[in-house]
């Protein structure tokens, strides 16, 4: 089962969400940001790279918000999220065909990867409150 971490990243009350491109398997869904854990690699190591590689940006990686697993046709994935601070660097799209900023009761209207949704639904929980 493949390890990933996804990044929780907020600016002016808002989280990133990432659609994937068009040639992806999941192409066109949305995401929060992140990727595949490499050998030898925590998971907050595999954030800070993955956000580096994929927006040209420095995060800190704070607390642990929550894991998912799901199964894909492609293989079974443990998604773990964690919330992360923007701490350098312009944001550069290069992994991804679009991104936004969305609060977190906007998120209902984007089309969400699967292994993505249990973490909405525990942020929406979250706001409730």
């Amino acid at each position: 089962m493949k390890k990933v971490a996804a990044a929780l990243l907020m600016k002016d009350n808002k989280i990133l969400i990432a659609q994937r491109k068009s040639t992806d398997k999941l192409a066109g869904k949305w995401e929060f940001p992140g990727g595949k854990q490499e050998p030898d690699e925590t998971l907050e190591e595999c954030l800070k790279r993955e956000m580096n590689e994929e927006f040209g940006i420095e995060v800190r990686v704070g607390e642990f918000f929550g894991e998912s697993t799901f199964h894909y046709e492609a293989g079974s994935i443990v998604l773990y999220a964690y919330w992360c601070t923007w701490t350098s660097g312009e944001m550069v799209v290069a992994e991804h065909d679009d991104f936004k900023w969305v609060l977190i009761e906007e998120m209902g209207q984007y089309d969400f990867a699967p292994a993505d949704i249990p973490f909405i639904e525990k942020l929406h929980r979250k706001e409730k409150r």
